[in-house]
């Protein structure tokens, strides 16, 4: 999988998830197999610029691998300026945001809003393309709604600006994450330009990964949702396209010592506070494949205000 003059080393990338695709699970997922992780989506707002929760979005001090940052907007001179900012900071990819479907979001026109506005899409991916000397990328969605997928449309604008790669979750915005996935437009997508394209959109399995690869046809394929509490899905999927493996499964202890490895990374780049406070949903991801952690553990766990509270409740739960 090639971006610009960047060969990744596999076909798989993490998804840019808000609240979520922080450093630490960046970090960890890349850990486990996957290719490149794309940042939160930063809000190209020059105002927010230097806040701290922005700031945090886009920090990768330290993280080993390509850096690819997300910006979020409407405006094409801001676009391009928070584009160029983030590069000055160490952004190798700057990938643009017109696949959210946040009611937030959408509310002032941005994310995959956009994609109603053709003209005004060209406007942003031509701002940002010529503003920066690395690669740009673009998420989208199949279209607006179930009777307006434009798609394949913004596609040929995106290659005829420059974009690099192409990200296309199997959803329209009005779907949101409701219903499966459909790859069919995907499919049109990819024989229709010839830059590289990227499946996104319930693939959860190694199984389903190769089955999106192949009927689809695209260059990679991002992962998402189905990586919450499951960081290893990426070497599961790399086993079974590469070897044709089904990758055992994590053992009891294993999930121990990935879960507190996240953990450890989240009170380390938060704060003690902050840190124990966002962890509380990653627990409740990875408990979902633990069957044996009683609800009043987990309430317990979402009790705990320190790290040292946290992670003796999570000994518990595992009867370490």
């Amino acid at each position: 999988m090639q971006i610009g003059s960047y060969q990744l080393p596999n076909k798989l990338i993490l998804a840019p998830m808000a609240g979520i695709s922080d450093r630490p699970f960046r970090s960890l997922c890349k850990d486990f197999g996957a290719g490149m992780a794309v940042s939160e989506m930063v809000a190209s707002n020059p105002a927010l610029r230097d806040n701290k929760k922005t700031r945090l979005k886009a920090e990768h001090d330290g993280e080993h691998g390509l850096c690819s940052v997300q910006i979020v907007g409407t405006n094409p001179r801001h676009m391009a300026d928070a584009a160029l900012y983030n590069v000055q900071r160490g952004a190798q990819i700057i990938d643009i945001n017109m696949g959210c479907p946040a009611k937030k979001v959408c509310a002032v026109a941005a994310g995959s809003a956009l994609l109603r506005d053709a003209d005004l899409v060209k406007k942003i991916l031509d701002a940002v393309v010529n503003a920066v000397d690395v690669p740009v990328t673009l998420k989208i969605r199949t279209g607006w709604d179930m009777h307006n997928r434009n798609a394949v449309d913004i596609a040929r604008i995106a290659e005829n600006s420059g974009i690099a790669a192409l990200t296309v979750h199997g959803r329209t915005r009005a779907c949101k994450f409701a219903g499966q996935a459909e790859y069919e437009t995907i499919k049109q997508v990819k024989q229709e330009v010839g830059i590289p394209v990227i499946a996104n959109g319930d693939i959860d399995s190694a199984e389903k990964a190769k089955f999106v690869l192949d009927s689809t046809g695209v260059d990679a394929l991002m992962i998402g949702r189905a990586a919450q509490g499951n960081p290893w899905l990426f070497k599961e999927i790399n086993s079974f396209i590469c070897e044709g493996k089904i990758f055992e499964k994590q053992t009891v202890m294993d999930v121990y010592t990935i879960l507190t490895t996240h953990l450890e990374r989240l009170y380390s780049f938060y704060g003690d506070v902050t840190g124990v406070k966002i962890a509380r949903k990653h627990i409740s991801w990875y408990c979902k494949h633990l069957d044996f952690v009683s609800q009043d553990i987990k309430n317990k766990i979402n009790q705990a205000i320190l790290p040292v509270q946290q992670m003796n409740l999570i000994a518990l739960a595992f009867n370490i």
